[in-house]
């Protein structure tokens, strides 16, 4: 079979679309840890955070209204709003000011600890999945790695260590939220198509963050990189990979679209290093790699208990 044929035969699987959003999601996310750091040269992070997602929800809803798309109305709208605004207006919003603080890369690979949040709080909210033996043990060795990337900073003091300590604890309340809202949205029966929603998640941040935008801001210092930076983040981290990130979400398994969380961080280390020069030496690497390995194992082992559910 030649390779015309075989790209034919790909491109006409029922699920390549998915697949292609999904490789979307693990390449653009990774590089908006870069994009996030390059714009906050020029705008303070709650002008950035309100720029970026009133831009990408207002180009995404006219889109979908030209397209002629439902566009979610009553308690279908108030329910998308609120979920944009916990997801992402408090999670990625704590994403960027955590990098006000602390290298791009780093802030990506402690952000792969977020599926902890996942499972602890989906055994928290009702139907109350149970914890079981080998995820909290998963989660354990996840934690050990990150003790390994952030401790010996955090214990060294000073102003570094403070910094650390302030973009570790920024970026768990991020996850928290992240994972908060996204557990909510999956439990919700909505109509609309998930990028028409991602549209209004979108918009709801960018109005919550842009009264703190306007009264206390600060000062924009424009420059040619940064305002790039911004369209960078609108086009391909919040219209490209947040819809990506919702049609895979919608059409693959949870475990398959996890991936993304451990391709990103690695996309963002390159970047961070290339660009910025950030520290990456062994220590990094070696709790990069627990982190992994802990994660890995606390989705093995939930996926095994839900199967056992079944």
């Amino acid at each position: 079979m030649d390779i015309g044929c075989y790209a034919n035969d790909l491109k006409n699987h029922p699920q390549f679309w998915a697949y292609a959003a999904l490789v979307s999601v693990c390449f653009f996310w990774g590089t908006t840890y870069l994009g996030i750091r390059m714009a906050l040269e020029t705008f303070p992070p709650v002008t950035l955070v309100s720029a970026r997602f009133l831009l990408s929800g207002s180009i995404l809803l006219l889109g979908s209204l030209l397209r002629g798309a439902t566009i979610p109305r009553g308690q279908e709208l108030r329910r998308a709003a609120v979920n944009g605004v916990i997801i992402l207006g408090v999670g990625n919003g704590c994403l960027v000011f955590a990098e006000t603080w602390i290298p791009s890369g780093l802030a990506a690979l402690i952000i792969t600890i977020s599926p902890f949040w996942m499972v602890g709080l989906d055994a928290i909210l009702p139907p109350r999945v149970k914890l079981h033996a080998p995820t909290l043990a998963g989660m354990a060795v996840g934690f050990v790695g990150a003790a390994l990337l952030v401790g010996p900073d955090a214990i060294a003091g000073g102003a570094a260590g403070a910094a650390m300590i302030k973009g570790f604890l920024c970026l768990q309340l991020g996850c928290f939220s992240w994972s908060l809202g996204s557990l909510i949205q999956r439990r919700q029966a909505a109509e609309a198509h998930p990028v028409v929603a991602g549209a209004v998640q979108q918009v709801a941040a960018g109005l919550a963050f842009l009264p703190l935008a306007l009264a206390a801001g600060g000062p924009i210092h424009w420059s040619t990189r940064g305002v790039s930076a911004l369209f960078y983040l609108v086009v391909f981290g919040s219209i490209v990979g947040y819809s990506s990130y919702l049609v895979a979400l919608s059409r693959l398994p949870v475990a398959v679209v996890s991936l993304y969380n451990y391709v990103n961080p690695v996309v963002a280390v390159i970047l961070g290093w290339a660009f910025y020069r950030e520290p990456f030496g062994p220590r990094e690497a070696a709790a990069m790699l627990i982190i992994f390995a802990g994660v890995a194992y606390v989705k093995r082992a939930d996926s095994r208990a839900r199967a056992g559910r079944g």
